[in-house]
């Protein structure tokens, strides 16, 4: 039997962009002092729609950061994702020119609605012009890929590409993904997900979801896991992870911020969610066991906090089935209420502040809660200082799938090593 030991996926790079930061550095201030940004909707004609309150990414000039040429190819949702992925990029050390051989770095996203925005500039053409002033663009800038493409094309790189065409939860399956081909040999992948769902098709869209709220105050429109949760808000944006096999990293002398430990994923249909309940339980349990982890061990958990008193009352049940007499302890966070959910790109940003968080030591508060009529320990208020080592991820989609993931602490790498040696996970 072989002695080798698997290959460890880590983070080395982080890139956000987000309705709160426009680098994760930005992104990390705004989180662990609690600021909420949620606002009016000011985009150009959603002004007579009833959802009136979403997290926006302000003072973004994509024309800064892309060149001309894969701007006029793209949509808003690809043009935050290049972006997050050049800032990734940089802080991993690989930057626009990476060194080695394309083919060992590969790039996968997760896509929960594509370019909306492009897509009905350019029906509005259709209907109103004809055919003949219908850009080529518009067969490729709304596709669920078009940022994995565009990203890839962009830096050339030339390893395994996909996209997770899914709900929400696909920000972690996609990070999931990339671990699984790091582990299998790949040096480096580019894997995130960010979404542009604040434009009017897209917007009429979402209204058929009974999930989303329409209060039309910013401080009230998404408080989960309180006596006035009315559902969520979406939101703009999302984050870009570098992940690499450990040892290259290190050859390369680059910093391991956090390593990806494990990853559960179930499916319990959409809108069921007293369902969900077991559904992600399970995806916890897996997500534990494939990390070698014990529940007492995850010192902190970045809920999915849907907003939706039933999915709260679940998601809260299910910490309890998975965790045991340690759900109640362990420190509860969802900062994703001060920003809103941006959908597949809101539990990449959750694993962006869980990183920093234990780099920090800090807990980030959860915007706008204070109320909470469920027995967990929901952090509020202000962020809090803890020793943190391992934190847990979760996420829902509308559509019913589940997941949950389980990081490390870049400086606990070794001692995972250590502790795992001579098994294969």
């Amino acid at each position: 039997m072989s002695t080798e030991q698997p290959k460890r996926a880590v983070v080395t790079g982080i890139g956000v962009i987000a309705p709160n930061g426009l680098s994760a550095d930005t992104y990390w201030k705004s989180v662990q002092e609690g600021i909420g940004v949620l606002d009016r909707i000011t985009r150009e004609g959603c002004e007579h729609l009833p959802l009136k309150v979403a997290g926006e990414v302000r003072s973004f000039d994509a024309s800064t950061l892309i060149e001309d040429r894969f701007l006029v190819q793209t949509d808003r949702f690809s043009h935050y994702a290049m972006a997050a992925a050049s800032l990734a990029l940089d802080d991993a050390g690989l930057g626009r020119d990476a060194p080695g051989d394309p083919y060992s770095i590969g790039v996968v996203t997760a896509a929960g609605s594509g370019g909306g925005e492009f897509g009905q500039r350019e029906l509005q053409k259709l209907w109103g012009q004809g055919s003949k002033f219908v850009g080529p663009y518009q067969s490729i800038a709304w596709f669920y890929a078009a940022s994995t493409g565009q990203i890839s094309i962009r830096s050339g790189f030339k390893g395994p590409c996909g996209v997770v065409a899914s709900d929400e939860a696909g920000g972690l399956d996609a990070l999931a993904h990339a671990a699984r081909a790091v582990r299998r040999g790949t040096g480096a992948m580019v894997v995130g997900a960010a979404e542009a769902p604040l434009a009017p098709y897209s917007m009429v869209c979402q209204l058929g979801y009974p999930e989303l709220s329409t209060v039309e105050e910013p401080d009230r429109a998404y408080r989960p896991f309180t006596a006035g949760a009315c559902g969520f808000v979406p939101a703009e944006g999302g984050a870009v992870l570098v992940v690499e096999d450990e040892d290259r990293a290190r050859d390369r002398g680059t910093a391991v911020r956090a390593v990806v430990a494990g990853h559960g994923a179930t499916f319990t249909g959409a809108s069921r969610w007293a369902e969900s309940r077991e559904g992600l339980a399970r995806a916890i349990r897996v997500a534990l066991d494939e990390a070698g982890c014990a529940p007492e061990e995850i010192d902190v958990v970045f809920a999915d906090a849907l907003g939706v008193p039933e999915a709260d009352r679940a998601e809260v049940l299910a910490l309890a089935d998975a965790l045991g007499p340690h759900a109640a302890r362990v420190p509860v966070t969802a900062p994703k209420t001060g920003t809103g959910r941006a959908y597949c790109g809101a539990p990449v940003l959750d694993v962006a502040a869980a990183v920093l968080a234990m780099e920090h030591g800090l807990v980030p508060p959860t915007p706008n809660v204070f109320d909470i009529c469920h027995d967990i320990d929901l952090v509020v208020s202000r962020a809090r200082p803890a020793e943190l080592r391992t934190a847990l991820v979760l996420s829902r989609g509308l559509m019913g799938s589940n997941a949950a993931l389980v990081v490390r602490r870049g400086d606990e790498t070794a001692r995972w090593t250590r502790a795992g040696e001579g098994e294969q996970r």
